[in-house]
This record gives structure tokens, sequence and C-alpha cells, in this order.
């Protein structure tokens, strides 16, 4: 049985000054994926990874405190690669993947569209980038644990306000239709595999003490490919974990 958590720490250095080593040890997680370190493995310690049995594999954003994507596992892969071959996206480190001898599993960070008409233009151009990138990439490794912030929530279940978030990016009906043909190409959204609840969120705004009143967005999935949907045997979010704007989203599966 293998634990598997993923996280949008929104800044390795900031959670680390929470804590976060501390409940990472707690967890003990056979692997976890961190989106949004906002930092290269020379500005923080990263033997304290090391240190707990983690192998550890980091792709920071070209731009300083920005972006970013991790990997930390207890066993060690076969391969690992960084990114996904296309130039903005690699400079902004938004994808990592490790392989392992039966599955392999990527820590992704969607962009954000929130800041604007050029950026949410990038999200769009990036999403159809890289949904040819894995109908590409399943050929070659048809077991996938894709995990991370894809920044969409997929149906009005998975935001507090779907009326009055119509045409907010992250819910809009063209980033939905992509998150349905995401899931038809082959990808099984673990969480909802096994929990249909409403109020179930993963982000939570730091205005309006939005994350004490549930007033949140699921926008952190784990997703599997092909037969290992067959080897899930849980998945839950953990808001009692923060560290973060966003919960980690844990998966215990029979890898």
């Amino acid at each position: 049985m293998k634990k598997i958590i993923t996280y949008n720490i929104n800044g390795i250095r900031s959670a680390l000054s929470k804590d976060f080593s501390t409940w990472l040890t707690g967890m003990n997680p056979d692997i976890i994926c961190l989106q949004e370190i906002k930092a290269s493995p020379d500005q923080f310690d990263t033997n304290i990874f090391k240190a707990m049995g983690y192998h550890d594999f980091w792709f920071p954003a070209q731009k300083k405190g920005y972006s970013g994507v991790a990997i930390l596992c207890k066993e060690k892969p076969i391969g690992t690669e960084y990114g996904t071959g296309h130039r903005q996206s690699d400079q902004e480190g938004r994808v990592i993947r490790v392989d392992f001898k039966d599955y392999s599993v990527m820590s992704v960070y969607a962009p954000s569209g929130s800041s604007g008409d050029e950026r949410q233009d990038f999200k769009m151009i990036w999403l159809e980038e890289y949904i040819r990138y894995m109908k590409k990439l399943l050929k070659d490794k048809p077991n996938l644990l894709v995990t991370g912030d894809f920044n969409i929530c997929h149906k009005p279940i998975d935001i507090h306000n779907p009326v009055s978030n119509a045409r907010s990016s992250g819910f809009l009906p063209e980033e939905r239709e992509w998150m349905d043909r995401f899931t038809e190409v082959g990808f099984n959204d673990a969480f909802r595999h096994f929990n249909s609840d409403p109020h179930e969120y993963t982000w939570w705004s730091f205005r309006a003490n939005a994350r004490a009143k549930n007033l949140g967005w699921r926008i952190d999935y784990q997703f599997v490919s092909g037969d290992l949907v067959k080897l899930l045997k849980h998945s839950a979010h953990i808001p009692e974990a923060r560290h973060s704007d966003h919960c980690p989203v844990l998966v215990d599966a029979d890898l």
C-alpha cells in the first residue's frame, strides 16, 4: 500500500516556517507532490527531507519566488522527467514526473487566469498543450497518477457558489469542458471515486474569512489512468493542515 499526497504549499519556505516538516514526518507519505514551491533548492535546506528518507526532485520556475513543482518519494525512481517540452510552461516550472517500474507519478501546477485576460489566454493554450502531451504520454506510460493544482473546479459541486462564479476564471465553461475532455481521455478523479459529497474543497481565499466559513473551491486533484483505478483504496482531503491557502489531498493505493 502506498500513501500519496498532493499539496499546493504556496511557498516551501513559508510552509517550513509553519512547521511543515513536523507535519510531513507525522503523515509519512510514500510520495508527496508539491506545487507552487516558489523557490529553488539552493534557497532552503533540502537536507530536512533527505533526513526523513526522501529522494527529492525540484523543478522551480526561472522567475524567482514564483510557481514551481516538486516530488519527494521514499522509493528511488528509475527515471525523472522535468517539464513537457513546451518552452513557457517549462520556464514556469509546471510539470515534473517520476517513473517507477509499474507506474509513474506527476506533479502539476496549471496556470491561473485570475490576474487578467493575458494569463487566461495562456492558461487555455497551456491546457491544450498539456492534454496533447498527456495523450502521447499515455501510450508509453499507461499507468499514471497525475496530481496537483489544476486551477479548475470541474462541477458545480466543486465550488461554493456556482451561480455567482459562473464567469470566474477557474469555473469558466471552456475550462470545465476541458476537464470533461481530460477525464474522457482516461483519467479518473480519485477523490470523486470515493466521495460524492458537496462542500468538499481544497482552496479558500484569504479574504472574508473564507476558510472558516468553508467558502471554497476544489481545484486540487489526483487522477489515475488505466487499471490504476482498481488499485485505489481511499482518498481524502486534509483540511486541518494549515501551511497554505490550499489543503493536501491524500490517496491510498495498492501500488
